[in-house]
């Protein structure tokens, strides 16, 4: 694959079962690059949030805006160190997604507290790719993978998450956006699929592209 010389950062985002982890590996060693995989397993929180999460909520949401400020963070002070590229399986920005979707109005406000005391220095994208998907795909993703901590998910909640993520990368204006629909494609299984998706990629759209593969 060819690089845009000017993009250094790229970001994989989508909604639980989308596919962000995959393609950022696939695509980090098409292009030689340092992956940065969110370490999600490493909050104590999260399966009790997906049992309860009115209970849980604050906490998990903190553990996690927190834990990514100082992965992004730390890259960005070490940046010198890394190859040239960086790839990643979140954005910052996601992190508040997740608030707005999920905290109470006093609890968004002590979250906006302390988003607004952490450094602003960290990484941020240059290109963002975001995978889209339905509800149904993204549910018959999760059971296929069989996560115990995400069999509590409900498609209630993703059917709301994934209107927050739509509205937030359409109208996302800080860097460009590829929208890619993976509804009918399994670009990890299937050679031809993730063609497409590589070679859609590799024209590195200086705007919002919203993209539907051929099956």
């Amino acid at each position: 694959m060819n690089l845009d010389p000017s993009i250094r950062f790229i970001s994989i985002e989508g909604v639980i079962g989308a596919g962000k982890t995959s393609l950022a590996s696939i695509l980090s060693k098409k292009l030689n690059a340092t992956l940065l995989e969110e370490v999600f397993e490493e909050n104590p929180f999260l399966e009790k949030f997906y049992q309860q999460p009115q209970e849980y909520a604050f906490q998990t949401q903190l553990f996690f805006l927190l834990s990514r400020h100082k992965q992004l963070f730390d890259s960005y002070i070490q940046k010198d160190l890394f190859r040239d590229l960086i790839i990643s399986d979140y954005s910052f920005d996601k992190d508040k997604i997740f608030a707005l979707q999920n905290l109470s109005e006093d609890e968004f406000y002590m979250y906006e507290k302390v988003l607004q005391s952490l450094d602003a220095n960290i990484l941020k994208p240059d290109y963002i790719i975001y995978l889209q998907s339905s509800v149904e795909t993204l549910l018959h993703r999760i059971k296929k993978r069989n996560r115990p901590m995400e069999r509590y998910i409900e498609g209630t909640y993703l059917h709301e998450l994934q209107k927050r993520y739509d509205h937030h990368f359409w109208h996302y204006n800080d860097c460009s956006v590829l929208i890619i629909n993976t509804d009918k494609i399994d670009f990890v299984n299937n050679e031809d699929h993730l063609k497409q998706i590589l070679e859609v990629i590799e024209t590195w759209p200086s705007q919002t592209t919203y993209f539907n593969p051929e099956v």
